[in-house]
């Protein structure tokens, strides 16, 4: 028996075609079947959804996030994990390899792949549940025990089926990421890598200014990213691998990547969410879930930040979602592991903030939570076209809801936004590739 919906009056966002338009969206057995501004003729059994006022967009994509399951289960399990997702309008989530074993090796993987099998009796590529239809794609560590120090077997991970290559962490040691570029080259993976020297931010928790003077915290220096992003990129330049740059936090990062790109360096990169909506100010409450590394900019590193991803000098905003436990995050500011949630908060704050206010058009927001991030990891993005299958999110950007632990599906509530209301929230997902 076919399975017919048809969704009346929605609001089309499609980046592949870069329009914004009023049409009804007939979707049939995981496929869309027909995009047209009026209907007039609808297959019999069809459910027909009167959705003026929604937004219908490609499926989301994570770039990074982490993963409790295995190792850390307190934090996040993969089935919170899924439905967090699912929740947030996820439909393909990249994994970090910082799990417990890590990723370092196909066993690892394999590992991984079963423990989907048992959420839904179904391969890792496939969706794990009819509720919360997710693709769920995994780094593979660039060093063994994601310690800096020794290469994994790249092209064993890579036959193995890894989506890329990412430590998640600063590779400070540069003769290894020079012989790890090389390596790389021939396998045409992704590689994603964060410029951080360690060094330079010694026991800073937020970024170095007047306002970490003002709140009396040890302040982490801007050249702590712009020094080692400049080393990188010499790397990347001689080498010529393609290469992402995850977690740009400074303007100055942006202008080193700004002159990468007009040289012809093959770089994209992405900022995280939380570097978009906040600054420095917001730390002087103290409030734990603050705590991010890289740390919050200033506001000059905010307004860069937002710029370069609305013209394209940055491709992605990723979520880094990062679970902790209640007693892990209920500490003193400075003593906080680094990380907040993001995976069921992002598309509706990031909305209220940039879309409805007018700052950001609502294919660009779009554009950089859905298709960019997949043309990172090489993935074929998502679009809404006659023919191609239904990876959509169904979003209504009116709706309100408080965050608390009965409206999150994560295991971990560590987030500033807790007891908030939110105005903005996914109605529903489809995910049939």
């Amino acid at each position: 028996m076919t399975n017919s919906e048809l969704l009346r009056q929605v609001r089309v966002l499609d980046p592949v075609s870069d329009s914004d338009r009023l049409a009804d969206v007939l979707i049939a057995d995981g496929v869309i079947k027909a995009v047209e501004t009026e209907m007039a003729d609808v297959p019999a059994e069809t459910t027909v959804r009167d959705c003026q006022g929604l937004i219908l967009g490609p499926g989301l994509v994570d770039l990074y996030s982490h993963s409790g399951e295995p190792g850390f289960e307190e934090r996040e399990t993969l089935d919170s994990l899924t439905s967090s997702a699912a929740a947030g309008g996820f439909t393909r989530l990249a994994l970090l390899p910082d799990t417990m074993p890590p990723i370092d090796n196909p066993g690892g993987l394999a590992m991984l792949r079963q423990k989907l099998l048992g959420i839904n009796g179904k391969t890792a590529s496939l969706p794990p549940r009819p509720a919360a239809p997710l693709l769920f794609h995994f780094w593979g560590a660039i060093t063994q025990d994601i310690a800096g120090q020794q290469m994994t077997e790249l092209a064993e991970l890579a036959a193995a089926g890894v989506v890329g290559f990412a430590d998640g962490r600063p590779l400070s040691n540069l003769g290894m990421l020079r012989r790890v570029l090389e390596y790389l080259r021939p396998l045409n993976q992704p590689v994603a890598l964060w410029a951080c020297s360690q060094q330079l931010q010694g026991n800073g928790v937020m970024r170095e200014g007047s306002a970490s003077l003002r709140f009396g915290l040890p302040g982490n220096p801007a050249i702590a990213e712009s020094a080692a992003l400049a080393a990188l990129l010499e790397v990347v330049e001689a080498i010529a691998t393609p290469v992402h740059i995850m977690r740009v936090s400074t303007r100055r990062g942006v202008e080193l990547l700004q002159d990468a790109k007009a040289r012809g360096l093959p770089i994209t990169a992405s900022t995280t969410w939380m570097h978009l909506l906040l600054n420095t100010e917001a730390v002087g409450s103290y409030e734990p879930n603050l705590r991010l590394e890289p740390p919050l900019g200033t506001p000059r590193d905010q307004q860069a930040l937002l710029e370069a991803v609305k013209s394209g000098v940055i491709e992605a905003i990723a979520i880094d979602h990062t679970p902790y436990t209640y007693e892990e995050k209920t500490v003193a500011f400075a003593e906080a592991p680094p990380g907040v949630i993001g995976l069921e908060l992002a598309l509706p704050l990031l909305w209220e903030n940039l879309v409805t206010p007018g700052k950001w058009s609502a294919v660009t927001l779009w554009r950089c939570l859905s298709t960019n991030p997949a043309q990172c990891l090489q993935t074929k993005p998502g679009a809404i076209a006659p023919g191609e299958p239904a990876e959509l999110t169904l979003f209504d950007p009116q709706a309100t809801w408080r965050v608390d632990r009965q409206s999150l599906n994560s295991l971990s509530v560590n987030t500033p936004w807790l007891g908030k209301q939110l105005t903005g929230r996914v109605l529903k997902t489809w995910c049939e590739r």
